[in-house]
């Protein structure tokens, strides 16, 4: 169901293109059929389901990956991630796995040394497994990509690692929900995105690339006719729409800069005319604030819904991210004249008159009916231009393509609000707002609540440690040093610098 205000829009090709290749994003192939996977359990059960079909070749590229995970923790009998690799290259014999995790990935989650030790399950010739540490001082290999036989991709912010896993019910406490050394986590949600097809092939050819620069091994195209790998009881949300392919990849010497998520971001916030849904983890980009604020002074701007991670993990987060996020909040509620702005995080009901938090740790933006972007980027500077990153975006077509949209929008608001995806849109049919309906609904065990920062009084500015911490783009003193170098001849020698 659409808002009244999208029903009454004029038709997409009309409003133009939001996505354009070469400009704002690498590559826009199509896609022959997609899915949007809510939460850990939906994503894991379609690997579990679409991994055994691969016939030549799987990518698998994380900031982190624990071969310890199970899948299917529910089912007692599940193999872990590692034996479920190794299984399938055993039953496979033209099958290989490679695998490209982060170098730093598991220091920074709590496993150390242990999963470099540890890899009995990658001792097969066909599965490599490879820690990456080709990059900037201090940047991270963020994507979170899974690629199967060039014909079938997974992109997301979700890795295969521990503290993922989760049912879009997030009951506290829950047996299930728990890390391989038997820690218990909190209840977490995320979104990935299945496509197939030549989107899927543009994505492998990622893959490929990182995996040439961390390895110096270049691998051609898969080249197969048959139909690409696809579970069998999962319903494609999007049939034939075209998919844009964003990539963030910070500088290096001979490496050129990519920016293409930032600028599809930038894009898609400019082009909302009615509703503007965002979940992100990091809120901390006041280049994105600035637009979200110019959208907000405009009388006739789109309504505004942000779905955040309140509480903050580890030191960066609280000294920078959660200052940060609150000085861009501050911003945009004193801009917020028309009253069309929601900064809310999810809970739900933990017994005894307790809330806990849902952890917010998915990357997506709706704008209205048109466009949902589903990937790896936060909003803050890290993913504009420091870490490597890849976002992917579905811009409706057709009627049919722009009810899939809107009906993303509403399953992850229903979710949230502890309801259905049906009440959310029959509630926005009935208001004509995103943000009424979010009132009428927000009643219930599963809610949203107002990350707790005043318009009046605090800070606006970022931080003075911001460059530092939640740098842009990185340092690179050679690369200034030749600029400069190249800039004196020009004045000693009259050349072009």
């Amino acid at each position: 169901m659409l808002l009244r205000s999208e029903q009454a829009a004029p038709a997409f090709h009309k409003r133009g293109r939001i996505a354009r290749q070469g400009e704002n994003c690498w590559r826009i192939e199509k896609s022959s059929r997609s899915a949007f996977l809510i939460d850990g359990e939906a994503y894991f059960d379609a690997l579990v389901q679409t991994l055994p079909l691969a016939e030549r070749r799987i990518w698998i590229l994380g900031w982190d990956f624990n071969p310890w995970i199970k899948l299917s923790p529910r089912q007692a009998d599940a193999p872990t991630l590692g034996c479920f690799l190794r299984q399938l290259v055993e039953q496979r014999p033209a099958l290989e796995i490679r695998v490209l995790i982060w170098a730093y990935g598991p220091l920074y989650s709590g496993r150390s040394l242990k999963v470099f030790r540890e890899r009995e399950w990658a001792d097969h010739p066909r599965i490599s497994l490879v820690f990456d540490h080709r990059h900037p001082l201090r940047a991270s290999h963020h994507q979170k990509l899974v690629c199967v036989d060039d014909r079938t991709a997974f992109v997301g912010g979700i890795d295969l690692t521990a503290g993922r896993w989760d049912s879009s019910d997030h009951p506290v406490p829950w047996r299930w929900r728990r890390k391989p050394s038997g820690e218990a986590y909190s209840p977490v949600h995320d979104v990935q995105a299945m496509v197939c097809g030549a989107a899927a092939r543009a994505l492998s050819e990622i893959a490929a690339a990182r995996w040439r620069r961390a390895t110096g091994e270049s691998l051609a195209p898969l080249d197969s006719p048959s139909r690409p790998p696809w579970p069998t009881n999962l319903a494609p949300d999007l049939l034939d729409c075209p998919v844009a392919i964003a990539r963030t990849q910070p500088p290096r010497l001979g490496i050129r800069m990519r920016r293409e998520a930032a600028k599809l971001t930038d894009a898609a916030l400019a082009a909302a005319k009615h509703s503007l849904y965002i979940e992100t983890q990091y809120f901390a980009s006041f280049r994105v604030a600035r637009q979200l604020r110019a959208s907000l002074q405009r009388p006739d701007g789109p309504e505004i819904l942000i779905i955040l991670t309140k509480s903050s993990r580890g030191l960066l987060e609280q000294f920078v991210m959660a200052h940060n996020r609150n000085r861009v909040i501050r911003r945009l509620k004193r801009a917020d004249r028309h009253h069309r702005l929601r900064v809310l995080y999810a809970t739900t009901e933990a017994g005894d008159g307790k809330r806990a938090e849902i952890l917010i740790h998915s990357k997506v933006i709706v704008v209205d009916d048109v466009l949902a972007r589903v990937g790896s980027s936060n909003l803050n500077n890290r993913s504009e231009g420091f870490d490597s990153e890849c976002d992917i975006a579905f811009e409706a077509q057709t009627p049919r393509q722009r009810r899939a949209i809107a009906g993303l929008r509403n399953r992850l608001l229903a979710e949230h609000l502890g309801s259905d995806a049906g009440s959310v849109a029959s509630e926005i049919a009935q208001t004509g707002s995103m943000l009424a309906a979010l009132d009428r609904l927000n009643t219930q065990k599963r809610r949203l609540e107002p990350v707790p920062i005043g318009s009046m009084g605090g800070e606006l500015d970022p931080l003075p440690a911001t460059a530092l911490l939640d740098p842009r783009r990185p340092w690179q003193p050679l690369l200034r040093l030749r600029r400069w170098l190249r800039a004196l001849k020009g004045m000693l020698f009259g050349h072009k610098s």
